[in-house]
């Protein structure tokens, strides 16, 4: 079983001809609000490319909207908590290029406490995955638990931060990041080839399997001395929100079913370029049957090893 340890996001999205600039007053072209949180994106992505997961969440009880969305899609929400907090919230920009801009609230969130993490972790069985991002608090003491239970971690650290860096990484089986995150965590320039910045996390978390994701110049995988890249599918950016928990999702749902890290990849890959195609977060995440009608006809990418 997959729990994933994560963020429930209500989104406000604004669509605007540029990213707002400082000092300027900017006319926004539609609105909507939404579902959305790098936890909750992940969820969906997981069971909506056929995986199973049971999200660990908090939610305020005026929200519970949220979890008929969730339920409706088959993610298990018997463990999301509902409190009188405030849910996280963001107030996303969406420009014409595709291109986005995030204001976070965590709100409930960050309102875990050590009780609440060792009830969660109480609930897995050795061998079971624990998925995080970096929106809820307490995420040291939910690694070092699960690692004593004998669960296998994978951490998606965004939004990065400086706390990152002091979490027990070294925990992880799998961890998934975009270059800036990359670059941070080895203390690189973020327009480091992507052969420096791998060459970098090897050498400070050596057993951990790296997933780098690079946009439109595809992602490259690491485990010790094998490294594979695979090329990004060439598609039209509309709104690149959730791609990155799509591809992740798509990711941990193929891992779940056996598949070799190629699959994993070009199914990931495959989503994400989907998503990228349709506006929104919650919403652009497609299901596995419309990825494999739309991608069918797609050129195939080669993966390379090197």
């Amino acid at each position: 079983m997959l729990y994933n340890f994560g963020s429930i996001n209500i989104d406000h999205v604004y669509r605007v001809a540029h990213l707002v600039r400082p000092g300027e007053t900017l006319a926004s072209s539609s609105y909507r609000q939404a579902l959305g949180g790098k936890g909750a994106n992940q969820s969906l992505a997981m069971v909506r490319a056929g995986g199973r997961v049971c999200h660990w969440g908090r939610l305020c009880n005026a929200d519970r909207w949220v979890l008929d969305t969730l339920s409706a899609a088959g993610v298990d929400t018997a463990s999301v908590e509902l409190t009188d907090d405030p849910s996280g919230h963001a107030l996303i920009q969406v420009d014409d290029s595709g291109e986005n801009a995030i204001i976070l609230f965590p709100g409930a969130n960050h309102g875990f406490d050590a009780a609440r993490i060792d009830a969660l972790i109480g609930q897995a069985s050795e061998g079971d995955w624990l998925l995080l991002q970096n929106e809820c608090n307490a995420l040291s003491r939910a690694m070092t638990r699960a690692r004593e239970r004998g669960m296998s971690i994978a951490f998606n650290p965004a939004p990065m931060s400086d706390e990152v860096r002091q979490l027990p990484l070294e925990t992880c089986q799998l961890l998934f990041v975009n270059r800036g995150e990359a670059a941070a965590l080895a203390g690189l320039d973020a327009q480091s080839p992507c052969e420096a910045l791998l060459d970098a996390l090897h050498r400070q978390l050596p057993t951990v399997e790296v997933v780098l994701t690079m946009g439109d110049e595809g992602v490259c995988y690491q485990h010790g001395q094998q490294r594979l890249r695979l090329p990004a599918h060439r598609v039209e950016a509309i709104d690149t929100t959730a791609a990155g928990d799509t591809f992740i999702g798509y990711f941990m749902a193929a891992r779940q079913h056996g598949h070799d890290v190629e699959r994993c990849l070009r199914q990931a890959s495959a989503a994400s370029a989907l998503c990228v195609q349709r506006a929104g977060a919650a919403p652009s995440i497609p299901v596995f049957s419309d990825v494999e009608a739309t991608t069918r006809d797609w050129p195939s990418l080669e993966l390379t090893s090197y």
